[in-house]
């Protein structure tokens, strides 16, 4: 009552004294002196880090993971496969519309808007104009992933005058995948340059959990970023893809699983707020996907010849815990036997999978999961590594794109089948493969040997993109490899075609005016994105 009181009293004290205001005083008086006028931007950037993990707002860390990176990709890219229950619609070509829209809806209200504000504020006119360089220039670099990671999944995307509501843009315009790539190639540079350890750190290393303020690091990931996105385009715009390796190169991109992207996960204070995405989408008895690998998956870890371990993969007894039954909402190994483990065929239901193997099949004690030790709550989320930088270099010395690449394709190839294989331990320190068991490997498959230096290259880019299955599509969709055999299950919505785009929200579509002149069309599945050989 004695906060009421003082209000009324103040109230009735302006009465009068108002024709002598002048207009200053007359604008205070509409400024609420409790109201927040300076961001901590510490805090939004820590946010961010988050929500490239699929882990912002409540409720969306699993979102995006559940509906997208495994309903759609993880399934049409036939890593995993799926004969019912969760939502799969990658596994069989469906049309949902919630796998569809969460990337643009969720990606655009979390961490865009992060972002946006923090290079507002330290731009010109922001409060921390001229502060808080380096971390700006990180959120420059974690915006471009997130936009490229946009653009991937729908084309034609609002880009120039995205997230600026308050600048008075409610409907943004749509920008083309060309244009988007070439600014965000600019950026990475401009932004990884910029980075610098002179630079003062005003609460850098506190707010950055990746790299916990390690510019150096900063920098590799930026030019590593750089040389993914130049080799993505180098199909459609070769000239700025070489322009842009050479750029990656010269700046310095990783050198070691240590430059790896993790984004640390924690397991409160609720199962929607910091907990691994994947993890949640998956974990036994909360409703989730089920996490059987497909046959594509096994079959090609356990090599040319599958009655015999001499050949596997290493990985194969990593990315599978075995046959194990998870129905009681615990992991119960069944058949850890690398020789008994089985992929799940992608594109059938129960029916199918009976008439397939000659009678009911129990799923659990027929198919391997993945290792239930990389699905615990507050294991690390990967956002990018060493090993997928050291194939792309491969790559680019196979096709001659760009200068400076110091080493051969062969050297560069083995570096990354090796990086790839050894980087799985901070899930659990007992996923350790030797450099003895990554030597017999190569060995067994030596470079350019049994197949392509190209297809094997694609082929361990798509092996490495385990759990960040939104790129294994994004590299299928350019390199074609490896040779996936489409399904064609009733009813499917892609005429028996992997799907090569998501389609638009229909909230969007009907509410932003700009959508009819500016988006990807036909919106459908089967439009490919520019770099894919769609139109631009």
């Amino acid at each position: 009552m004695k906060y009421i009181h003082k209000i009324i009293l103040g109230t009735m004290g302006l009465v009068v004294p108002l024709a002598g205001c002048d207009t200053d005083e007359l604008h205070n008086l509409n400024v609420n002196p409790q109201a927040v006028n300076q961001i901590d931007l510490n805090y939004l950037f820590t946010a961010s880090e988050l929500g490239i993990a699929s882990n912002g707002s409540a409720g969306d860390n699993r979102f995006i993971d559940w509906r997208t990176n495994i309903g759609m990709t993880a399934y049409a890219i036939q890593h995993l496969a799926n004969a019912g229950g969760g939502i799969a619609p990658g596994d069989k070509y469906q049309d949902n519309f919630e796998t569809a829209s969460a990337p643009f809806e969720f990606t655009y209200n979390d961490q865009l808007k992060n972002i946006a504000e923090i290079l507002k504020q330290t731009g010109p006119g922001g409060f921390a104009e001229g502060k808080y360089q380096n971390m700006r220039n990180a959120a420059r670099i974690v915006r471009a992933f997130s936009f490229h990671r946009l653009t991937d999944f729908y084309g034609n995307v609002p880009y120039f005058e995205a997230n600026q509501g308050m600048e008075g843009i409610f409907f943004p315009k749509y920008d083309k995948q060309s244009a988007i790539y070439a600014d965000l190639l600019k950026e990475l540079d401009e932004a990884s340059t910029a980075l610098s350890a002179t630079n003062p750190d005003e609460g850098f290393a506190k707010a950055d959990f990746i790299y916990e303020g390690d510019v150096a690091k900063w920098k590799r990931w930026g030019n590593s970023l750089m040389l993914r996105l130049a080799m993505r385009i180098s199909n459609v715009a070769p000239e700025l893809s070489k322009q842009y390796v050479t750029k990656a190169v010269a700046g310095g991109v990783f050198t070691s699983n240590a430059d790896n992207v993790w984004v640390k996960m924690g397991t409160g204070p609720s199962q929607w707020i910091n907990q691994n995405g994947i993890s949640r989408a998956f974990y036994p008895g909360d409703g989730g996907q089920p996490s059987y690998l497909s046959k594509t998956l096994v079959d090609f870890l356990k090599g040319t010849n599958q009655n015999s371990v001499a050949d596997d993969d290493p990985r194969l007894m990593i990315l599978s815990g075995g046959i194990a039954d998870w129905s009681a909402a615990e992991w119960k190994p069944i058949n850890t036997d690398p020789l008994a483990q089985k992929g799940m065929p992608n594109g059938l239901d129960q029916s199918g999978l009976d008439a397939l193997e000659g009678g009911p099949v129990d799923q659990a004690k027929t198919y391997s999961r993945i290792n239930f030790l990389m699905l615990q709550l507050d294991d690390p989320y990967m956002i990018m590594n060493y090993g997928e930088v050291e194939l792309l270099l491969a790559e680019a010395l196979e096709r001659g794109i760009g200068s400076g690449i110091t080493g051969t394709a062969a050297e560069h190839y083995n570096a990354g089948v090796k990086a790839s294989m050894q980087m799985y331990t901070p899930y659990d320190a007992s996923l350790i493969v030797s450099d003895a068991q990554v030597a017999t490997y190569l060995a067994a498959y030596p470079y350019g040997s049994a197949k392509g230096a190209l297809p094997m290259i694609y082929e361990q880019l798509w092996v490495n993109k385990f759990f960040n299955w939104w790129e294994a599509w994004s590299d299928w969709r350019r390199t074609e490899y490896p040779q996936l055999t489409p399904v064609n299950y009733q009813g499917n919505v892609t005429n028996g075609t992997i799907p090569v785009r998501l389609k638009y929200p229909s909230t969007e579509a009907a509410g932003n005016q700009n959508y009819a002149t500016g988006a990807t069309k036909p919106d459908t599945y089967t439009t490919k994105v520019w770099w894919d050989g769609g139109t631009e």
